[in-house]
């Protein structure tokens, strides 16, 4: 008996020491701030924040992984606690809900191949793609109601996806779960940033519209007689669109699909219409804001591509301010057409709209003399984004004898050698020097800056040296007065300090290697300055920062906006898809402006800007069609133009009536990617008969 207890006291002795021993071994941190965020959760586990359930969130949440406020299940009182428990701040979240992106059911397009059996969309796509001809187009068998987890999907009558915006929490299991991509999370800020990629239904008008308003949709607003919607969406990218309605060269009716059968819908006209009616009634339609985020930028140039900046920014959430250096705003619309084609009351009533979206101006102060790029950091705004035009804006403002320039220490090389030439007013030239392309003109440069006090003087030309502008006597020329010449390198990025710049980035373009070059005035070749984006700089090292910190010192850094989607893969300033003169139409200047404010709002957040995988591009290889069927023909309704008689110093066309713009938006095709609205059996029998 004695024997047995011992014998169990030894094997509880031996057991207890293993589990004391294993307990060290296999035990579990447990971050208490994971647990307390997890405690702050709902405990719903309904996968909406993307995370498969509140324990994996709340472990993001701590990691940095997902935000305070990324529980779609919980109010914005569980968002503020978690944020407390994290010591940071949230900012008002823009509502995000799903939309469908497809807009012709598989009952309306033409069947491929029919699968038994199948009922997921995603088992669909596998086999071939799918019952649809169009490779993009949505497969109809429900697969995103399926994995919607708050009953805001429903298929509707014409098997396409319907979204209930009340109940739509925008958790995007809907998009993650469509194997197309058909179906996607939308806001206000997603839009504005966004560029289209190719596996995205975008129309042929659409593609070719340097703005890429959706055309097809406000088209079909005024088709049903709906003008104050349809100027909605167009002001979605457009905010000059009573003017562009006028002057636009209408690129998307070049593309247009009508063409096959008769004449391109005048899309151009309809928008006119819309906005006349806009601006006539005097009451305004305005597209949405995103929250107000409390941040302010700076605008220079209160030209359309600085004022379209401008109007992105405030819709994004940000306070803009444009500081134009003349009486007026609206650069070159201002000056350059006649009345007969923009009245001065048409660009007020547009400019009107860009400040009542919350942009404010100051008027009649210059860059460089009234302010600077690091006294507006100063000041409090937290980007600076430079959009002065080229010379055709300085020719009209009268400033062309004036040396021009916009940030520290950089220049326009035109002024450099007109200065020169006429010698008046010298430009400072610090002990290095970076003078970015030039041609022929180099070597005469390289001079004037010697003459001037440079003593470290490089050339950067984006060519490689077999394709240099530079023959042996030039280049012979320019390195006998001690320059030194780098090829195949584009700049990057300007970084400076308080009033000065002190160096610029460049990067070799068939390497991708970065390097810094100390820089005091930088020359640029070309007619007007880059559209950068100046921030306070955060490439620092720790030591450097401390020091700057105690001692107040401003750092800068000026970033490039990103390219058109045609040369989005080039690198740095100068480069084939950069303005040299000017935007070619003022359609194209908005684009420009919508892509800075997309640019800033990145930076704002520490991110570069920068494109999807696969934009489209005009190489984009998309499907299409070359003829169409079923469809009647129709003719193109013609603006008629004003009483020459009475018109006085009126515009040369009246506009279309009501009758006439809804006869027009009907000939519209509703068109997709390849798909196309076709008219009734019996009317296309008529025309056959």
């Amino acid at each position: 008996m004695l024997e047995a207890v011992l014998l169990m006291g030894g094997l509880g002795v031996v057991i207890g020491g293993a589990l004391a021993l294993a307990s060290k071994v296999f035990y579990v941190y447990v971050d208490p701030l994971v647990v307390a965020i997890s405690d702050a959760l709902p405990g719903a586990n309904c996968g909406g924040c993307g995370f498969p359930g509140c324990s994996p969130n709340a472990q993001a949440i701590a990691d940095g992984k997902s935000s305070p406020d990324s529980c779609v299940a919980a109010g914005p009182d569980v968002a503020e606690a978690i944020a407390a428990l994290m010591g940071v701040s949230i900012e008002a979240k823009e509502p995000e809900i799903a939309r469908p992106g497809c807009h012709y059911s598989i009952e309306d397009t033409d069947i491929k191949y029919l699968y038994e059996g199948l009922s997921d969309c995603r088992a669909a796509a596998l086999m071939s793609g799918g019952m649809k001809v169009c490779n993009i187009g949505c497969l109809g068998l429900g697969t995103c109601v399926k994995a919607c987890l708050f009953g805001a999907l429903t298929m509707g009558k014409d098997s396409l996806p319907k979204v209930d915006p009340e109940k739509c929490t925008g958790c995007g299991a809907c998009e993650r779960a469509c194997p197309k991509h058909i179906i996607r999370l939308t806001s206000v800020t997603r839009r504005i940033i966004s560029e289209y990629t190719e596996d995205e239904c975008v129309t042929p008008c659409q593609r070719a519209c340097p703005t890429g308003i959706d055309i097809r949709e406000y088209v079909r607003l005024i088709r049903h007689n709906d003008p104050g919607g349809a100027v909605q969406v167009i002001k979605e990218r457009n905010p000059f669109p009573t003017v562009i309605g006028r002057i636009c060269p209408a690129l998307c009716e070049v593309a247009c699909r009508r063409q096959y059968l008769d004449e391109p819908v005048a899309i151009n006209h309809l928008k006119r219409y819309a906005c006349d009616i806009e601006m006539n009634l005097g009451k305004r339609v305005q597209p949405y804001k995103a929250p107000a985020t409390g941040k302010r930028v700076a605008v220079i140039g209160g030209g359309v591509e600085g004022l379209s900046a401008a109007f992105f920014t405030a819709r994004l959430g940000h306070s803009p301010m444009v500081f134009e250096s003349t009486a007026l705003l609206g650069g070159l619309l201002r000056v350059a057409i006649s009345d007969e084609r923009l009245s001065q009351s048409v660009l007020d009533w547009d400019i009107e709209g860009v400040l009542e979206m919350g942009v404010k101006t100051r008027m009649s102060v210059k860059a460089g003399r009234d302010f600077t790029v690091p006294s507006l950091l100063r000041e409090g705004f937290e980007a600076v984004f430079t959009a002065t035009g080229g010379w055709d804006n300085r020719l009209v403002r009268g400033d062309v004898a004036d040396v021009a320039t916009v940030f520290p220490g950089g220049y326009l090389l035109i002024d450099l050698l007109r200065t020169d030439i006429k010698k008046g007013e010298r430009i400072p030239c610090g002990r290095n020097v970076v003078i970015a392309g030039g041609g022929m003109m180099i070597p005469n440069a390289v001079k004037i800056c010697k003459e001037l006090g440079a003593e470290n003087i490089t050339v950067l030309s984006r060519k490689p040296p077999e394709k240099s502008s530079y023959d042996s006597i030039t280049l012979e020329a320019i390195q006998s007065r001690g320059a030194t010449v780098k090829y195949n390198t584009g700049i990057t990025r300007l970084y400076g300090e308080e009033d000065r710049l002190t160096h610029i980035e460049y990067t070799e373009l068939d390497s991708g290697k970065k390097h810094l070059l100390p820089t005091d005035t930088l020359f640029l070749s070309s007619g007007r300055f880059p559209e950068l984006v100046f921030v306070r700089s955060e490439t620092l090292d720790s030591e450097k920062e401390q020091s700057d910190s105690r001692s107040g010192t401003l750092r800068w850094e000026g970033v490039e906006i990103y390219k058109e989607p045609e040369n989005c893969r080039e690198q740095g300033l100068l480069s084939k898809g950069d303005v040299i003169s000017g935007y070619s139409a003022a359609v194209a200047a908005i684009n420009g402006g919508r892509k800075a404010a997309a640019s800033i709002h990145s930076l704002l957040y520490g991110h570069l800007p920068e494109y999807p995988s696969n934009p489209i591009t005009k190489q984009s290889i998309l499907q299409g069609v070359n003829h169409l069927e079923g469809v009647q023909i129709s003719p193109r309704n013609i603006m008629p133009a004003a009483d020459l008689s009475n018109r006085g110093n009126g515009e040369l066309f009246k506009g279309f009536s009501d009758e006439m713009a809804v006869k027009e938006a009907e000939r519209c095709l509703r068109c997709g990617l390849i798909c196309y609205e076709r008219s009734k059996l019996e009317e296309v029998k008529e025309i056959v008969v």
